[in-house]
């Protein structure tokens, strides 16, 4: 069905409440490890249908944020969804207190019920109205940045489409572009500090509620880290501060001789040739054509996902002027239907939207078929690992989007993902010293974000930009205010990225079938059990980061 033609009906709360205690009392009363999977599936088909009714009205919320009816549906999900989520809790906790719990086991997987147990740790009834209040600052957040209005020539810009002046080959530019870009934040200073310090304290409140020192292990929990701990992830980060961060600078380096300066501006960070970075070529409707001749030519697998997308209008891509920044991959349950959100912009992201959202909704389609539903479970790792592979995998077909400036593309796009991993470690570093200090002032947070700079992007020249200089330039970065410690999961799955492309390179084919096994797989196990199972080096293992990045070398 076509995303315009699904029906929309707002989740009556009273009506899914008795849905769901009605199974609960079902469940319970159930005499036999199989009469209570049946019950389960009814447990599917309610889900399913509150998943779908919540994810259209995002999304359509997110396609116009000044829409008044979603924005009203949006703020009524803000209050109800942690009430849900209770509701859910309480029927996981029967499953996994069941006396047929190794028949439900066997049936759903050991994942399954390890996620159970982590979901127990994480919630309680009593958080409701602070989880209310979190979903409200998060809301208010991403409609701030959403309202930007920046003048351009006469033309009125959001954040989204003034970025491809970010980084125009001509300096001047950029340097007018950052300007406006810049003071949009400063204008709205204190109304970011305000929200982050809202929400550092109300995130630190609920994890005190359920006994924690502080967010941190409750955050692990929500993101559902069920095969590593904050100590493995904190031995990752100093791993690639000894070789990914002297590997990454030399890239930069590299890039500052290619343009002919002597020092690397932030006006300069998303600049990699003098003559401007490589652009996409046609139209956008143009280049989504291509990109369903490119997943046609992949292989069967990909040229059923995109024609089904395409047939179904699961793509809302061009910018607006009060759509939500950004852009992401969701799933709609009761059709089976990924859906990708993003805003083209004229810049080479546009085409990463087609590799890298769809990476996302390829695995999403393939998982969507599987009947239990526990399976689609993925962690965040896993999920990225199926996107930024996506965007090597498809490196083939590059020239249909950017011709004469293919290899321009492929050298850019190599050297921005190596870059990546040390901003998005600092990213991860940064979340655990706010979380880890609560109490800190806005002030102190800045000053933190400007130290971890030094680190992990020594490289960085911020003179010129008081917003900048003070530390500011983390407020950009919705994840840090809308998805506490996510960052970390972009980082562990570029590794596994990398591995892969050294792979493609050596044998494409092969490489290829272990990436479906890996989507295939899905949450049927733990991470770092599929990573080894498909081939692939644990990023947690000692030397695996090393290696990598002695293998990238013989490859820039």
């Amino acid at each position: 069905m076509k995303f315009s033609d699904m029906p929309y009906q707002r989740i009556d709360f009273d009506t899914t409440k008795k849905q769901f205690e009605e199974i609960i009392r079902e469940f319970a009363n159930a005499s036999s490890g199989e009469e209570q999977f049946e019950i389960h599936k009814k447990y599917y088909q309610i889900s399913n249908e509150v998943e779908t009714m919540i994810t259209i009205a995002q999304i359509r919320h997110d396609i116009d944020t000044k829409d008044e009816f979603y924005d009203k549906e949006q703020a009524y999900y803000d209050e109800i969804t942690p009430i849900l989520s209770n509701l859910k809790v309480k029927y996981k906790k029967q499953m996994y207190e069941s006396p047929y719990k190794s028949y439900l086991e066997n049936k759903i997987g050991q994942v399954a019920f390890k996620n159970i147990e982590i979901s127990l740790k994480a919630y309680d009834e009593k958080l409701i109205p602070l989880m209310q209040e979190e979903n409200t600052l998060i809301t208010s957040y991403d409609k701030l940045i959403a309202s930007a209005s920046i003048d351009w020539d006469g033309e009125t810009l959001n954040l989204s489409l003034i970025k491809k002046y970010l980084t125009n080959q001509d300096r001047e530019v950029r340097q007018k572009a950052y300007d406006k870009f810049c003071e949009f934040f400063e204008e709205n200073a204190d109304e970011l500090d305000d929200i982050y310090d809202k929400l550092v304290k109300n995130r630190t409140r609920q994890a005190r509620e359920l006994g924690y020192d502080n967010y941190l292990q409750l955050g692990y929990y929500r993101m559902n880290r069920n095969c590593y701990d904050i100590k493995m992830v904190e031995s990752f980060r100093n791993q690639i501060k000894k070789y990914f961060v002297p590997f990454a600078e030399s890239l930069h380096n590299r890039r500052k001789e290619r343009l002919g300066i002597t020092k690397l501006s932030y006006i300069d960070e998303g600049v990699y040739f003098l003559n401007g970075n490589p652009t996409p070529i046609g139209t956008p409707d143009e280049i989504m054509e291509q990109g369903q001749k490119m997943y046609s030519e992949l292989s069967d697998e990909t040229k059923e996902f995109f024609d089904f997308m395409t047939e179904n209008q699961l793509f809302d891509v061009l910018g607006r002027k009060t759509k939500k920044a950004g852009g992401y991959m969701t799933y709609l349950p009761l059709y089976h239907a990924p859906f990708i959100f993003a805003n083209f912009n004229g810049t080479s992201g546009d085409i990463d939207v087609i590799t890298h959202e769809c990476g996302h909704a390829f695995q999403g389609y393939i998982s969507g078929k599987d009947p239990i539903k526990e399976h689609a479970d993925i962690t965040m790792e896993t999920a990225e690992i199926h996107s930024m592979s996506m965007e090597f995998f498809t490196e083939p077909w590059m020239k249909q989007f950017f011709a004469e400036r293919t290899d321009d593309y492929l050298s850019m796009h190599l050297e921005a993902a190596a870059a990546f991993i040390p901003y998005g470690c600092m990213v991860d570093e940064f979340q655990h010293i706010v979380y880890g200090n609560p109490d800190m002032t806005p002030k102190e947070r800045h000053y933190a974000w400007n130290q971890l700079e030094k680190v992990y992007r020594p490289h960085m020249d911020y003179s010129g930009s008081a917003f900048f200089e003070k530390g500011g330039f983390w407020q950009k970065q919705l994840h840090i205010y809308d998805y506490p410690l996510y960052y970390i999961d972009y980082c562990i799955a570029q590794t596994c990225a990398f591995q892969y492309k050294v792979w493609m390179d050596e044998n494409f084919e092969e490489a290829w079938k272990s990436y479906i096994k890996l989507c295939n797989l899905s949450a049927s196990d733990f991470f770092t059990n599929m990573v080894k199972e498909v081939g692939l080096d644990s990023p947690f293992e000692n030397r695996c980061i090393e290696e990598i990045v002695n293998k990238l070398k013989n490859r820039m």
